[in-house]
């Protein structure tokens, strides 16, 4: 049903961009065309007033069904209590290490190309950069 109350029918289910199982609905343009709310319930109500143009279209993500992601996976592990802790010492603990490298070693962007010889250059930097740690503060006992 749109806002108005009339029956819209229903386009179908298929996977969106993303892979989502998402069901699609659209209203006949003759409905909208006359409609006295399709400026608040439509993108684009001049679409509504000539031939070529369409009623209202809704999708709904059918989450569901889907699988879970890896995204929602981390998102359950940051969420947890333990998470939240673990995740408030971030700040101290990686952070710097990168503000390090970029600014200090200058590493703003890699001068080499290809995967191993970015990975080379890459553990260059964090071998130097754990060198000046272990010259400053000496050796952890």
């Amino acid at each position: 049903m749109c806002p108005a109350g009339e029956q819209i029918s229903h386009r179908g289910v298929k996977e969106n961009e993303r892979g989502q199982r998402t069901a699609y609905f659209e209203g006949r343009l003759l409905q909208c065309r006359h409609c006295a709310i399709k400026d608040q319930c439509m993108k684009n109500p001049a679409s509504a007033n000539h031939r070529k143009g369409a009623g209202r279209q809704v999708s709904f993500a059918l989450n569901d069904q889907r699988a879970p992601t890896y995204t929602d996976w981390m998102k359950h592990r940051v969420d947890s209590p333990k998470g939240k802790q673990i995740y408030s010492q971030r700040m101290s603990v990686v952070e710097p290490v990168f503000g390090n490298i970029g600014t200090n070693k200058g590493l703003s962007r890699f001068s080499l190309r290809g995967k191993n010889k970015v990975k080379g250059q890459w553990q260059l930097y964090c071998l130097v950069h754990n060198v000046e740690k272990l010259a400053k503060y000496g050796r952890l006992s």
